[in-house]
């Protein structure tokens, strides 16, 4: 995807909300993940997303789309990357989810909104609306702020 100025707020939205994923689908020994890739054995990763989607999103909100990727030699930390559809009522996401023994990131490569707004600050955040709207606790809204008399 031809990266625009509105991709980064976007990647960012979709990490916040997919982190608890990406933190399940780190507790998964990375060897089988890796094998699993090797093998294209797609039925069973699809499984272990599908399984740590479920704690956090309705069903079919987040599942293995395409593959994935490894990079694995014996001079660094593996790296597992794996490509997801995250489909919301009215966005589809496709991003590739990064994990490394620490850290895990997220790549936008293509995003499709049903019904696109002129504005794409609107689509950004009818993107976070219906991220959250999937989820099984909601993320909390700031308190609104006191006004001084």
């Amino acid at each position: 995807m031809r990266k625009c100025p509105y991709s980064a707020e976007r990647e960012k939205i979709i990490a916040e909300a997919i982190s608890p994923i990406a933190t399940e689908l780190r507790m998964i020994e990375v060897a089988n993940l890796v094998a699993y890739l090797h093998l294209e054995c797609y039925g069973n990763l699809s499984d272990l997303v599908s399984s740590a989607a479920e704690l956090y999103f309705h069903p079919g909100t987040v599942n293995l789309g395409v593959g994935g990727d490894y990079k694995m030699d014996w001079n660094s930390v593996p790296e597992v990357t794996l490509d997801l559809e995250i489909k919301a009522a009215g966005v589809t996401a496709y991003t590739r989810l990064c994990l490394t023994d620490k850290l895990a990131g997220v790549e936008l490569t293509h995003i499709a909104f049903q019904s696109p707004a002129a504005d794409p600050h609107l689509n950004t955040m009818f993107l976070k609306k219906a991220l959250n709207d999937c989820k099984f606790v909601k993320s909390a809204e700031p308190p609104p702020q006191a006004i001084a008399c």
